[in-house]
């Protein structure tokens, strides 16, 4: 019986990398990686991996509730779900744990739980360079944005270049929510970051194709502000 009931826990711990298995102790974290999710994108701070056990940290700054999936690789397709956490409400954070083993994934955000979502593919290697290689590719420049009474500071007169990762952190001074959208020189939305009153909101952006991308915040009862960021 002993033998059979050990059996029958190892496969339930083998079905799941989001639950605690064996004698009330907790699963082990390893490697804690920021995912920002939004109603229109999903960005991973990373995408370059070693072996082991990783925490997604998923934050959602959309407004509606979002799913959160990692999928392997099924023949040609990425559409074997290796874990996942299925709710993430609006506002709030939630942990998606997986083994990862050498191979390519891809992590998908999916806003009302609905459709294929914005996925982020990312790699798995045991080449030992690869953590370091990660630290690199993180994001190359860190920006704060200061959003203070009617003033937007922080990227005057900043130049960037065409595939640049940007790591955006949005620091709200003022009593009510603000939300600042990244829009490409098409003024087509690639980013979103809700602050909450005197709070921040951070994630990463890749910026495309060269030209005049804008910045531009919003809230509620106040006049929208815009900042040009030139990319060449």
């Amino acid at each position: 019986m002993k033998s059979r009931t050990a059996a029958v826990l190892v496969a339930l711990c083998a079905a799941t990398a989001l639950t605690a298995c064996g004698d009330d102790e907790p699963a082990p974290k390893g490697e804690q990686v920021p995912v920002t999710a939004t109603d229109t994108s999903c960005e991973v701070t990373t995408t370059l991996f070693t072996p082991g056990t990783v925490t997604f940290t998923v934050t959602n700054r959309g407004q509606q509730a979002t799913g959160v999936y990692l999928y392997g690789r099924e023949g040609t397709t990425f559409t074997k779900v290796v874990a996942e956490v299925a709710d993430v409400p609006a506002g709030r954070t939630g942990d998606l744990r997986a083994q990862l083993e050498t191979g390519t994934y891809e992590v998908a955000c999916k806003p009302g739980r609905q459709g294929d979502g914005m996925r982020t593919r990312i790699t798995v290697s045991d080449d030992g360079t690869v953590a370091s290689a990660a630290a690199e590719t993180a994001y190359d420049r860190a920006l704060t944005i200061e959003l203070s009474g009617d003033t937007l500071t922080g990227v005057d007169g900043l130049i960037a270049e065409p595939g640049e990762k940007l790591a955006l952190k949005v620091a709200n001074k003022t009593a009510g929510a603000r939300t600042l959208y990244v829009l490409n020189p098409e003024g087509k939305r690639v980013a979103e970051l809700k602050a909450e009153p005197n709070g921040t909101a951070e994630t990463v952006v890749t910026l495309g194709a060269a030209g005049n991308w804008t910045l531009k915040v919003k809230g509620d009862g106040v006049a929208s502000l815009s900042k040009r960021l030139l990319v060449r």
